[in-house]
């Protein structure tokens, strides 16, 4: 079943690897068609990051080396969509 879409939570130390050098390592893996990388927090040392990789068929042991490669640090795999198609989060109304 193919991965098509990851969000990961990934941290590094702040002044690197830089984000577009993340952004390159990251784009370059088989499978990758793009990435979106945000910060979402910095503290003295180092630099916490949200990113979406997506692709039709995402070779996700070779994303995690990218990204370990790189200098950054791979915390959790927080979404993870697979299969012939995207699906979309819907939110639940209570």
């Amino acid at each position: 079943m193919p991965v098509r879409r990851l969000s990961l939570d990934v941290d590094k130390v702040v002044d690197r690897p830089h984000l577009v050098t993340l952004a390159h390592a990251i784009e370059v893996v088989d499978g990758v068609d793009a990435v979106n990388i945000t910060v979402n927090e910095i503290d003295i040392e180092t630099v916490g990051t949200q990113v979406t990789v997506e692709g039709p068929d995402i070779d996700c042991d070779a994303l995690f080396h990218a990204i370990e490669r790189a200098g950054a640090v791979l915390h959790s795999i927080d979404e993870v969509v697979a299969g012939s198609r995207v699906i979309d989060v819907v939110p639940r109304m209570r």
